[in-house]
């Protein structure tokens, strides 16, 4: 059994599903006992952990935040029965690529909390805390869907920014799964991440009975979210941009109810700013007519939104040589790699997914290919 089936084989079982999907929320127990697992890594290498008490583990080789730290890692939160391999990837592999490497080098494994947002709603929270990125007190106040805070999970108002800590460190690599098909070798290196975001929309109506309601009185916010949703669908096709609604609420909920409120979270993203723009302003313009032909109300108000993100371009082509001149690519999908690209040099390694499928129990990588992966990471932080 190679070292990286027998990491991965001890990971694997936690926070499992019956779907064969992840539940691996931040802060609850399934990730809490993957940070132990953490911890338990680190000390058998001799590795420092410490908390930034935004809920991110580092574990250090040399002293924490010692200046020129290359750093690497992921995270272990996952979406609502999503993939076990984005994220964790990408801290298994850090362990094992430290070991191939020369103990003298100052390296560190990062496992950043709330990557996904799956309990807390904004993406890559712990590390826009630790950049600055979100105030302290605007992420303690977020509340999962059981009206529990993350300053309640975290146990603590989270400290908050710590850029010149951060600003220490040489570079960051981020190894994570590949989420798409374009890769047909074991491993690439990204070149950018589209600008994305997430919008909560509410569309507002008037609540009634089923079976009691002419159609021709009902104000049914049910209407203008169902047009709505085939609305991000055409603008997307037609944007060449990606638009999703992925969860809804509905009030009162009932069979036999008119619903009185939808809501609804659309996700896009877009290859650059002024398309993913436009991707927007065309589902309000359209949810906004629609509100009005149904006698509902639409309002819509952003949650999270990233900017273009553009790799370190001569850092890319390096890391790329380096590994024998290894596809460069870009994704759609957000990666804490890309809140940190803004104040250090970052990079990451794709390794390859031969479903394409990810957020899914069907995502998926060859042990031959993570172990390439590895292989990959190695190299790259001995070359850096």
């Amino acid at each position: 059994m190679s070292a990286f089936t027998h990491l991965w084989n001890q990971i694997a079982p936690i926070g499992r599903a019956a779907s064969g999907g992840y539940l691996r929320y931040a802060l609850t127990e399934p990730e809490l006992t993957l940070r132990d697992w953490f911890r338990s890594q680190a000390a058998r290498r001799d590795m420092l952990v410490t908390d930034d008490g935004n809920g991110n583990l580092f574990a250090w080789r040399g002293e924490p935040w010692a200046p020129g730290t290359v750093l690497t890692g992921s995270h272990f939160d996952s979406v609502p029965h999503g993939g076990g391999y984005d994220g964790p990837l990408g801290i298994v592999s850090a362990f094992l690529a430290a070991d191939k490497i020369d103990k003298s080098r100052k390296i560190a494994i990062a496992a950043f909390v709330e990557e996904e947002g799956g309990r807390f709603g904004v993406p890559c929270l712990g590390s826009r805390l630790l950049t600055g990125a979100i105030a302290p007190q605007q992420a303690a106040a977020l509340e999962d869907r059981d009206g529990v805070s993350f300053g309640q999970a975290l146990g603590s108002t989270p400290s908050g920014a710590q850029l010149d800590k951060v600003k220490n460190l040489k570079a960051f690599v981020e190894l994570h799964v590949e989420q798409g098909r374009a890769l047909d070798v074991p491993v690439g290196v990204a070149s950018a991440i589209w600008p994305h975001g997430r919008w909560r929309m509410d569309f507002a109506g008037v609540g009634d009975h089923a079976g009691t309601t002419r159609m021709a009185d009902r104000h049914d916010p049910m209407l203008t979210f169902a047009f709505t949703v085939l609305a991000a669908n055409k603008e997307a096709r037609l944007t060449g941009a990606h638009a999703t609604v992925g969860r809804v609420q509905v009030e009162p909920n009932a069979t036999n109810a008119i619903p009185s409120l939808v809501r609804g979270w659309l996700d896009a993203r877009a290859a650059d700013t002024a398309t993913l723009d436009r991707l927007v302003d065309g589902v309000v313009r359209k949810a906004t007519e629609r509100a009005g032909r149904d006698g509902t109300t639409f309002t819509i108000s952003p949650e999270s939104v990233t900017g273009e993100v553009a790799f370190d371009t001569a850092l890319a082509e390096r890391l790329a040589k380096t590994l024998g001149d290894a596809p460069i690519l870009p994704t759609g999908a957000g990666h804490d790699a890309g809140v940190l690209s803004a104040h250090i040099p970052t990079a990451m390694l794709f390794v390859r997914n031969p479903t394409g499928v990810s957020h899914s129990p069907a995502e998926y990588a060859e042990d031959a290919d993570c172990e390439a992966g590895i292989e990959a990471l190695a190299k790259v932080l001995e070359e850096l």
